[in-house]
């Protein structure tokens, strides 16, 4: 195998971590309220969200805190962790 790609840091016994996002006011009017989209952690902090609604959208995000600056709206969209 070649030396040229450093998976260490993927290696991990942590499962993923899943949430939901949860809506408390949607000031656009564009999402709705409640659960709007469905995610999970992984070790290495890489995060996927997938939108529910009609259009599900999936976006992979280099990191949590990506999810959070984009779509956390000034707390108006809170994380619900679901394996905690």
């Amino acid at each position: 195998m070649s030396d040229k790609y450093d998976l260490t840091a993927r290696n991990t016994d942590e499962p993923p971590q899943r949430f939901l996002l949860v809506r408390d006011d949607d000031e656009t009017g564009i999402s709705g309220l409640g659960v709007v989209a469905f995610g999970v952690r992984f070790a290495d902090d890489v995060t996927v969200t997938r939108w529910n609604s009609d259009v599900a959208q999936t976006c992979v995000w280099q990191s949590f805190a990506e999810v959070e600056a984009v779509h956390g709206h000034g707390g108006k969209t809170r994380i619900e962790w679901i394996d905690e």
